[in-house]
């Protein structure tokens, strides 16, 4: 493996100045490169390897939150001649890819860690939608990670419908950038890969079958990882990905490759939302009551907005739906933990009480 620098790795100035106030002499800064379960690979300047976590820092953790993700900055100790690594303590997170986990449970899900950009993919034919790509932005954006729309399979459609697209995100109130490439003509690799930068991290977000592992494969210029062509009866990806895992590209660069998600749940993302539709938030501004709910109320900016077609309708109903659905999940893990906390605190007590008798 390429012998590297830290820097390289992407541990710039915002690390280093907090690893000077942590003061960890008796420890090695690592970077997780992949995570399989309870299982950890790690990288440093000189080589990747297999690390586990510390019984303390295991049994610690109040919940995944508080356990290694990809991308993480971790303190860890090497043994056997530096060919395994002990994973002691977390390094503090610059930024942070978080979901509500798929299912009824109230739960926080990481998705990397320390991303610098974070390329939204949707393909060109049936999966290409407006509403999916604002809870993605919104998703970035609360991480305080630049969002980037990349158009999958151009070659799938004329130069005058890819234009279409692009005009349909712009007039839909989106101001990130947009670019299309083709995994199959390679057109518009070579803008992508103008884009990116040596030393930062960036990450694929997406639903299964959209090529981004495919696209991944093309940035590193050769079959690394696994792919599997959509189902024909109904043109839906199916998972390719298993785990999420860093990689470094020949350019310096550093990708996250992310399983394809059918569920994208936001839990607490009210900054992201507010900078997502800072067109709405602005208008807002202009509204009579200062908690004004853009529901009913008189004078109300956004709706007036809305009447004379400043507006779209549908960006307004999916700017009320995130913001009810982020301010309900919230509300709901925030009892969830609180229930935990009693019923640890209960456990305690009882333990104690034994001990006593």
């Amino acid at each position: 493996m390429e012998l590297m620098d830290l820097r390289d790795l992407g541990f710039n100035r915002w690390f280093r100045t907090r690893l000077e106030r942590l003061h960890r002499p008796e420890h090695s800064v690592a970077r997780v490169t992949a995570v399989d379960r309870d299982r950890y690979l790690v990288r440093n300047e000189r080589n990747e390897v297999l690390a586990e976590l510390t019984g303390k820092l295991m049994f610690s953790a109040a919940s995944s939150q508080d356990l290694p993700c990809v991308g993480d900055w971790v303190f860890v100790q090497y043994h056997n001649a530096d060919t395994f690594a002990v994973i002691h303590e977390l390094f503090p997170r610059r930024t942070v890819l978080i979901r509500k986990a798929a299912g009824k449970r109230v739960q926080h899900q990481l998705i990397a860690s320390n991303v610098d950009v974070a390329f939204v993919v949707q393909s060109c034919d049936s999966d290409f939608n407006l509403r999916r790509l604002e809870r993605y932005v919104v998703v970035a954006k609360e991480a305080g990670i630049e969002p980037v729309f990349v158009l999958s399979k151009r070659d799938l459609i004329s130069g005058r419908e890819l234009e279409q697209r692009k005009k349909q995100v712009e007039g839909a109130g989106f101001t990130i950038r947009t670019l299309a490439v083709s995994n199959l003509t390679r057109s518009g690799l070579d803008e992508l890969l103008n884009v990116l930068e040596r030393g930062k991290t960036y990450c694929l977000l997406g639903s299964s079958g959209v090529g981004k592992t495919t696209l991944l494969n093309q940035l590193l210029g050769r079959e690394a990882f696994k792919t599997k062509a959509v189902r024909k009866k109904d043109g839906k990806g199916r998972h390719a990905t298993a785990r999420r895992q860093l990689v470094v590209l020949d350019n310096g660069a550093m990708f996250i490759d992310n399983p394809g998600m059918r569920e994208l749940g936001l839990i607490g993302a009210s900054s992201g939302i507010e900078e997502s539709f800072s067109d709405i938030v602005e208008l807002s501004k202009g509204c009579r009551f200062r908690d004004c709910t853009h529901t009913s109320e008189v004078n109300c900016s956004v709706l007036t907005a809305i009447e004379q077609g400043e507006l779209s309708e549908e960006r307004y109903r999916s700017y009320l739906k995130l913001r009810k659905e982020s301010e309900y999940h919230q509300m709901s893990y925030v009892e969830k933990r609180k229930k935990d906390r009693e019923f640890g605190r209960f456990v305690k007590s009882v333990m104690k009480h034994k001990k006593k008798r």
